[in-house]
């Protein structure tokens, strides 16, 4: 309930580095992607051992 209170009727920050701008919650959202990404690379899927062979 308390993120219902949170005021979102106002412009988003930007982050400026040369010619690239992006919002700080788009720059949020893309390093999250990316984290996910990794985990998805870095974690092994789950395998079926099969006793005696």
């Amino acid at each position: 309930m308390a993120l219902l209170a949170l005021n979102l009727n106002h412009p988003a920050k930007f982050f400026d580095w040369g010619f690239v701008s992006v919002s700080i919650p788009n720059l949020i959202m893309i390093g999250l992607i990316v984290v996910l990404f990794v985990l998805a690379l870095v974690v092994p899927f789950p395998t079926h051992k099969e006793d005696g062979k």
